[in-house]
């Protein structure tokens, strides 16, 4: 059986694993925000920054990639995208069904924000995310940097997210 991740953020174009087979597919009750304070990757306990993360929202969709593991790497992917995804449990990892657009549905694994979780920041205004992401710097880079290639990589493909590209656009001009 197939092994599906849900990819909305990071692993559009950083996946980490083999990829047998990638499409677009879309999420139902889940909307894309930089609703998560990052200490690790993107930001510091003192300076955090901001990552993206899946906001459960009953009315919500997020458009994204199906990510089919390459037969036989299943247990190692699972095993390295725990270790990356669950580094301070504000993700919850979940099993949800997402929606081909060739029409299949495949249940994917999918990390949400945990809303309880005291990384937590749904709902800061796009302003105060933009002068958050243009000033800090985590263990894998500075925050713009990954704000720029979601953006650039939904874009490739094709995906649009007015609030990513606002973001993308107001974090450039307050670094440049």
């Amino acid at each position: 059986m197939t092994m599906w991740v849900f990819g909305y953020g990071s692993l559009l174009w950083n996946p980490g694993f083999p990829v047998a087979r990638r499409e677009q597919a879309t999420l139902h009750g889940y909307a894309r925000s930089f609703c998560m304070r990052s200490i690790h990757h993107r930001g510091t306990e003192e300076n955090p920054g901001l990552v993206l993360a899946l906001d459960e929202h009953p009315d919500a969709h997020c458009k994204g990639l199906a990510l089919a593991v390459e037969p036989g790497h299943e247990e190692r992917t699972l095993e390295e995208l725990r270790e990356r995804e669950l580094i301070s449990s504000a993700y919850v990892e979940k099993m949800l069904d997402v929606h081909l657009d060739s029409g299949q549905t495949v249940t994917a694994v999918t990390y949400v924000i945990d809303p309880d979780h005291v990384q937590y920041c749904g709902g800061l205004p796009l302003e105060e995310q933009a002068q958050i992401i243009a000033q800090a710097v985590g263990g894998r880079g500075p925050n713009p940097e990954y704000l720029y290639n979601t953006a650039e990589h939904l874009s490739e493909i094709g995906l649009h997210d007015p609030d990513l590209e606002w973001l993308a656009q107001r974090v450039r001009s307050l670094t440049a």
